[in-house]
């Protein structure tokens, strides 16, 4: 049996049905790392030793009815920047290298206690800044689809894992579409939860008003799983919102009879790649076709959604990276002479450059003179662009348009421009600034045979109708995985 051809919920079941054993599953995961990931860099650490002991407890924890879940016993990988008890926890960047969290953050302690076994964490944009996964203080993830081009970011190497078939799904998180992007560009499904769905607590933070932590996997029934699992009411997280029911999975029904979907004009004018406009206009046709009501309409502000975001998340940046410094935990500088200069030197060592662009960035428009000239007008820009959304939600269910404007570039083509790196994420950011549920999922490919994503946008806790937009939708279609993640396939 061909075990990591399955997706998260059918292997859930076939170790339930004591067809497969937890042990087996995470080693075959473990064999696909060590096939692919030389190839693919999606992992910056994994623990083998670690992941098999877990597999051991779970397959106990089974079998004496701790854990029955639909999850338990399914491998899967975090992201580097969601604090995970006694595993190294770096956001990918030099001044983090070896610091060791004392706690776990509130979603892995969800997944502990659903069964699952963690495999490592994933690579990433350095503290989650960027777009391709380049700005890693570890090394570039590459595309498992074409290891010429970049898997997406922030997220990539969740995504590039989930897609080598490295991992049964994988924790992402999404600021200004860090989940969504690299999904679309990988070839997977990923969602963005409504902003306080899941818990920030442990999330090592970049815009603490937009990031949200998120499902990466295969397809929508395991997103919505895995979304099931980690979605909780916490306490320690202020923005946390106590939510009457948190099964997502219900809402995996084949029936959009009567749904109402707006399309954006404003989505497809000009710097959307044509092949990627015509994929996302045939997945519209599909789900017209299915009963769903689909319209154009004219949604607002979209072109003041990137300068909003960038001076919001650059203005939070500067100040939730003011903690690391030296003194209390990561990096410090070797020779320095008093305080002042062991802060610089250590914040000039440890940080990348694009880090540095936006904490500088950020640092600028929070300064007395330009606060109101910048940061407050973008507060005012992020308030209407919610107010578009508000009137589009009166009309539609559903906001259905492209993840990206084109398919995944090449490595190092963006790093050399930051600013068409920036305007990549212009379908995506308004999700975040609005605080909206959104998906991505796989809708075609280009001439290149490069995925294709389309993303289906929801009203605030409305990620119902967005799973099942989005499942009515897969059902049209075969989830297909790139070549390379048949590489380890021999091992069963």
């Amino acid at each position: 049996m061909n075990i990591l051809g399955l997706t998260a919920l059918e292997l859930g079941r076939k170790i339930k049905e004591k067809e497969i054993s937890v042990v087996e599953a995470t080693k075959a995961a473990l064999h696909q790392i060590k096939a692919v990931d030389g190839d693919i860099h999606g992992f910056v650490s994994y623990d083998e030793e670690s992941a098999l002991k877990r597999a051991q407890e779970v397959q106990k924890g089974i079998e004496e009815g701790k854990y029955t879940g639909p999850l338990a016993g399914v491998p899967m990988a975090i992201k580097d920047n969601i604090c995970t008890k006694g595993y190294t926890t770096t956001c990918s960047s030099k001044i983090l290298e070896n610091f060791v969290p004392t706690y776990s953050a509130q979603a892995i302690e969800n997944l502990m206690d659903a069964g699952v076994v963690f495999l490592g964490k994933t690579n990433m944009d350095e503290f989650a800044m960027g777009s391709t996964t380049e700005t890693s203080a570890f090394g570039v993830t590459r595309n498992p689809w074409d290891t010429n081009k970049v898997p997406g970011g922030s997220s990539g190497g969740s995504a590039a894992a989930v897609a080598a078939n490295e991992c049964f799904m994988a924790l992402g998180s999404d600021t200004g579409g860090s989940i969504r992007q690299p999904s679309s560009y990988c070839g997977v499904t990923g969602m963005k939860p409504t902003y306080g769905t899941v818990s920030r607590y442990g999330l090592i933070a970049y815009g603490s008003s937009l990031d949200q932590i998120g499902p990466i996997a295969k397809d929508v029934s395991d997103c919505a799983a895995l979304l099931e699992t980690i979605a909780s009411y916490d306490a320690k997280d202020s923005t946390s919102v106590k939510l009457d029911a948190y099964d997502f999975t219900s809402a995996l029904v084949d029936d959009v009879k009567g749904l109402k979907i707006g399309i954006p004009r404003d989505y497809f004018g000009e710097g959307l790649d044509s092949e990627v406009g015509q994929a996302v206009k045939n997945a519209a046709k599909v789900l017209e076709e299915k009963g769903a009501i689909v319209e154009e309409f004219d949604l607002g502000l979209v072109e003041y959604a990137i300068p909003a975001y960038y001076v919001i998340a650059s203005a939070e940046a500067s100040s939730n990276l003011s903690r690391f410094d030296g003194v209390k935990y990561g990096y410090r500088a070797k020779d320095y002479e008093g305080l002042h200069d062991m802060y610089k030197k250590t914040r000039s060592e440890g940080f990348g450059p694009e880090v540095k662009r936006r904490i500088m960035l950020g640092s600028f428009v929070l300064s007395s003179g330009y606060y109101d000239a910048y940061y407050l007008k973008a507060l005012r820009t992020k308030a209407l662009i919610k107010k578009e959304f508000d009137k589009a939600f009166e009309k539609y269910d559903v906001i259905l348009g492209p993840v990206a404007p084109t398919t995944a570039p090449k490595i190092g083509d963006s790093l050399s421009d930051p600013i068409k790196m920036y305007l990549g994420d212009i379908y995506t950011i308004s999700v975040n600034l609005a605080g909206l549920p959104g998906m991505s999922l796989p809708c075609g490919k280009d001439s290149n045979g490069m995925p294709i994503g389309l993303q289906i946008i929801g009203d605030c806790f409305q990620e119902k109708k967005v799973i099942r937009a989005a499942y009515a939708f897969e059902q049209t279609r075969t989830y297909e995985a790139p070549e390379i993640a048949k590489g380890g396939a021999e091992h069963e």
